[in-house]
């Protein structure tokens, strides 16, 4: 029977290939993988402190309490939900995967995380702005609607608040101040 590890800060593509590489190197069959999740085709036993070590090494955490677990999952939908521009709100789609009601998630999530579920969407949302910006292929209310919010102006007013410059401003910046997916809490 396999086994089905939660590893915290997957969170992209080159993450996956990272564990991917690790595991196979340790003997390990891999039966799925998706972002924070992995399915491996056989139990770690013996193998788990060196799987556990190796991956704090490279900058993940394998997760093992219930709670953090569900926090890692919602983390992860947030993160999907903004990558694939879906017009569902998050709330409704973490909701229904976890199955769990809105005030639920929230609790654990800011008892987990110190910030409030809400807060930290927020901040992922104007990190996703500030890569759009980045890339310069969107106007502001392009991007607005990518992001699901109703009017550019209070896309714009929210950047703002969080990064205490406008967007324009930030536009003209040399020296883009970004963190990785991974780093907000």
């Amino acid at each position: 029977m396999g086994q089905t590890l939660i590893i915290k800060n997957m969170v992209c593509a080159r993450c996956k290939s990272t564990i991917i590489a690790l595991l196979t190197r340790n003997g390990l069959d891999i039966e799925s993988i998706e972002l924070g999740k992995v399915v491996v085709k056989q139990d770690l036993n013996s193998n788990y402190d060196t799987i556990k070590t190796a991956l704090k090494d490279l900058g993940f955490e394998l997760i093992e309490d219930e709670s953090k677990v569900l926090v890692e999952q919602i983390k992860v939908l947030v993160i999907q939900s903004l990558s694939e521009n879906n017009p569902e709100p998050i709330i409704s789609k973490i909701t229904k995967e976890i199955r769990k009601n809105d005030s639920a998630i929230s609790k654990l999530f800011s008892k987990s995380e110190g910030i409030t579920l809400e807060k930290y969407i927020i901040n992922l949302k104007i990190e996703k702005v500030k890569e759009y910006i980045q890339l310069n292929q969107l106007n502001f209310s392009e991007i607005a609607y990518n992001l699901n919010y109703n009017n550019s102006s209070h896309l714009a007013k929210q950047f703002k608040s969080v990064t205490g410059m406008s967007m324009s401003e930030y536009r003209k910046l040399q020296d883009w101040d970004r963190k990785e997916l991974d780093q907000i809490v």
